[in-house]
C-alpha cells in the first residue's frame, strides 16, 4: 500500500529510488536536470511530500501556491538554506533535513582540501599532466607544511569537530574554534581545543580558517575583504559549508594581492557557476561540491529522507 504520492526531483542512488518506489506512489526524475520555479509550483498541487535537494531554491513563492497538496518537504541535505523555512511554518508544512549521516564524508573532503592547497598537490598534477616536470629538484613546488600547524574552525558543529578529531590526532594540528551559539566550556575537549569568542581573533590565529557555519542572514558574506585582511599572509581559507558565506569577488582579490595564501573550496556563491577569477589562479583548489560525495553516504542520506 502506497504511503502517498511523492516527487524526487533529482536523480538519488539506485538504491535509495528503488525504496523509495517501494513505499511510495513515487515520480523519480529520470534526466536530472532541475526544475524550474512554474514545474515546482505544479508540484506542490499535485503530490503529498516533495523530495528536493540542496540546488532547488523551495521559495514563499512556491510553498503558498493557490491549491498546495504537499504537506512535507524532505530536503537531500544537512543544509536548508535552499528553503524558506518561515514560509514553510507559515503554511504548515513540516521541513526535514539529513544530518549525521554526511558528517565524515564532508570532513574528509575538508581535510582533502587542507593537504591539496598546503601541498600544492592539484597544481601538481596538473603540471605532470601538461608534460611540464622535468625531474625532481630541491626548489620545485615547495609548499607549506600541515602537520603542527593550527587549524581555526569557523562553527563547532558535527562535521567542524569530525575534521578536529582527523586534523589533531591525525596531523597533531593545534585546534581553535568560533561558535557563539556552543555554551559547552568541555566541547572541545576531546581534541584539545579551545574556544575563541572573537572571529577576528581567530582568524589572527589560524593557518588554516575551515568555514562550518550555516548561511543565514549573519553569515552570508561573512569571509569579506576585511576578514581577509585579518588573516595572515601565509594563512589558507576552506569552505565546505555554503558558498555564500565567503565574498567570492574579495576572495579573488585577496588570493591576487597575496593577502592570504590559498584557498579550498568545495562550494560557491553562484553554483554551479564559479568565478573565472578563481578558474585563473594556481593558488586555489576547486572541486564540484564534492563534501558527501561517496556511495555509502549519498544512499543514507536518500534513506535519511525516506526514515523522515
Amino acid at each position: 500500500m502506497s504511503l502517498g504520492r511523492v516527487l524526487v526531483t533529482r536523480r538519488w542512488p539506485q538504491r535509495v529510488e528503488a525504496r523509495v518506489a517501494e513505499l511510495f506512489d513515487a515520480t523519480l526524475s529520470t534526466n536530472d536536470i532541475p526544475l524550474t520555479s512554474d514545474q515546482l509550483k505544479q508540484a506542490m498541487t499535485q503530490y503529498d511530500v516533495l523530495m528536493p535537494t540542496v540546488t532547488d531554491a523551495i521559495t514563499a513563492d512556491i510553498l503558498s501556491v493557490e491549491g498546495r497538496t504537499v504537506r512535507m518537504v524532505g530536503n537531500f541535505g544537512v543544509g536548508f538554506n535552499n528553503i524558506d523555512i518561515e514560509a514553510a511554518q507559515n503554511q504548515g508544512i513540516v521541513v526535514s533535513n539529513t544530518p549525521d549521516v554526511l558528517t565524515d564524508c564532508t570532513a574528509d573532503i575538508a581535510m582533502s582540501l587542507v593537504l591539496m592547497v598546503a601541498r600544492r598537490l592539484a597544481e601538481g598534477e596538473r603540471h605532470l599532466r601538461a608534460g611540464a616536470w622535468t625531474g625532481w629538484r630541491p626548489t620545485h613546488m615547495m609548499g607549506c607544511k600541515v602537520t603542527g600547524k593550527k587549524l581555526a574552525l569557523v562553527g563547532f558543529g558535527r562535521i567542524a569537530r569530525a575534521m578536529a578529531r582527523k586534523a589533531h590526532h591525525g596531523f597533531g594540528m593545534e585546534i581553535m574554534f568560533f561558535d557563539p551559539f556552543v555554551k559547552d566550556t568541555d566541547a572541545g575537549r576531546d581534541v584539545a581545543a579551545s574556544q575563541c569568542d572573537n572571529l577576528a581573533e581567530l582568524l589572527k590565529w589560524g593557518d588554516f580558517i575551515s568555514i562550518h557555519c550555516p548561511s543565514t542572514e549573519g553569515t552570508r558574506g561573512l569571509m569579506d575583504a576585511l576578514a581577509f585582511a585579518t588573516m595572515g599572509r601565509d594563512s589558507f581559507l576552506i569552505n565546505t559549508a555554503r558558498g555564500d558565506i565567503v565574498d567570492e569577488e574579495a576572495l579573488v582579490t585577496a588570493l591576487k594581492d597575496g593577502t592570504i595564501a590559498g584557498a579550498g573550496l568545495d562550494v560557491y556563491e553562484n553554483e554551479p557557476t564559479v568565478s573565472k577569477g578563481l578558474l585563473k589562479l594556481e593558488n586555489v583548489v576547486l572541486l564540484p561540491h564534492l563534501g558527501s560525495a561517496s556511495t555509502e553516504t549519498r544512499e543514507a542520506m536518500g534513506m535519511r529522507v525516506v526514515e523522515n
